[in-house]
């Protein structure tokens, strides 16, 4: 890819700039280990655990809008559902208290500054402000443009949410995976641990 020809970079930040995976494991691990679930059999390994976020979090996100914490305390209701236990209020609110505890990857920070020296960074991200304002604190750099999905009002990968980010900064992006394309957005992915995989 010839870099030379773009003047910004969107990231999308859990799983490409943060390591959502060590965030979100310890997290749901907790809770269903007070519920004696800790060594419940292959389905409960952390792929497993990680395939029924995955499930349960874009349920969430399916209907009408709601904000990416009343998100992720509905995945953790979805746990207690399908393994038939009841969370406490603590445990429900667990899983969005730990989002500004995530760590990035240890590449990120240094690839960030490198980048910022050429080119202006965006973060588009399906996360409230307020959540996206703690994990900032973690990337150590400035932003030109962060397009939550509160501000959106939607989910990618809406590209409605893609649409808002190129207004927003008032960019023609004329070059060509998944929603960024039809908004006009070129595209790469990172992999992650367990097979996840998270567009930036």
């Amino acid at each position: 890819m010839d870099f030379s020809r773009f003047t910004t970079i969107s990231f999308d930040c859990y799983g490409t700039l943060i390591d959502w995976e060590s965030g979100i494991l310890p997290s749901l691990r907790t809770v269903l280990a007070n519920h004696g679930l800790a060594n419940h059999g292959q389905s409960l390994s952390d792929a497993g655990i990680l395939e029924l976020y995955g499930e349960f979090e874009a349920q969430a996100e399916s209907g009408p809008y709601q904000s990416y914490r009343d998100v992720l305390q509905s995945v953790v209701r979805a746990f207690a559902d399908r393994f038939h236990f009841e969370a406490s209020s603590a445990e429900i609110r667990s899983l969005h208290e730990s989002v500004q505890a995530w760590p990035p990857f240890p590449d990120t920070v240094p690839a960030l500054r490198e980048l910022q020296k050429r080119y202006q960074l965006v973060v588009i991200s399906n996360i409230d402000d307020d959540l996206f304002a703690e994990t900032r604190k973690h990337l150590d750099v400035e932003f030109d443009g962060v397009i939550t999905a509160e501000q959106a009002r939607s989910y990618k990968p809406s590209v409605n949410n893609f649409q808002i980010a190129l207004r927003t900064l008032a960019l023609s992006l004329r070059t060509n995976c998944c929603t960024p394309r039809r908004a006009g957005i070129t595209t790469w992915c990172r992999r992650g641990r367990w097979g996840s995989r998270r567009c930036g």
